[in-house]
């Protein structure tokens, strides 16, 4: 049995994850955690597009056209992907989180939703500057994906990605796909 003693807003706020409540892809409410991963205030962040946290509109909706099947079927998407700061002495700063949101209603996943953001930048670091596309392409590297299922999560061809991966081993200087991965996600 729950106490009534417990102030969930209270909770809320000072739960150590960061936390979001959407409705169609806007902040409808956030959490001090999220602020401060994000350096800005509520104030800056409720009411705006989650755009706003992202490095690019490209990565926006494209993240969005993956979430969609995925919270449809399953009511719940996870994935690590590369975010921007927003405001404070790190601002535009990239950095790894790992993003987890669920629909309150399986039929609509984008409308009313939670989501929880980890900061990963003190475990894996972006090293290198990137494209929207090899940021993409490392992503879903770094959750195992081959090229093949990487251009179809993309919408792009299996040599494309093999350009972007080509790309992304001479920046990280690594000599396999297997070292990139590793060193996308050590952050070296």
């Amino acid at each position: 049995m729950v106490s009534p003693d417990i102030d969930y807003r209270l909770a809320f706020d000072l739960n150590p994850i960061g936390l979001v409540l959407s409705n169609n892809r806007i902040m409808v409410d956030c959490n001090q955690r999220l602020c401060e991963m994000f350096g800005a205030s509520r104030e800056q962040l409720v009411g705006q597009s989650f755009r706003v946290l992202y490095p690019s509109m490209a990565e926006f909706e494209r993240t969005g056209a993956r979430i969609v099947p995925i919270m449809n079927t399953q009511g719940q998407y996870a994935d690590d992907r590369i975010m921007k700061r927003l405001d404070g002495r790190f601002k535009g700063e990239t950095f790894w989180c790992h993003v987890t949101g669920r629909a309150l209603d399986r039929t609509q996943p984008l409308g009313a939703s939670i989501w929880t953001f980890e900061d990963l930048s003190a475990r894996r670091v972006v090293k290198a500057k990137l494209t929207p596309r090899e940021r993409e392409v490392a992503t879903l590297l770094t959750d195992g994906l081959t090229s093949k299922e990487i251009g179809r999560a993309l919408g792009i061809s299996h040599r494309t990605v093999e350009i972007y991966r080509a790309r992304l081993m001479r920046a990280y200087q690594a000599s396999t796909t297997a070292d990139l991965v590793l060193r996308l996600v050590a952050g070296r």
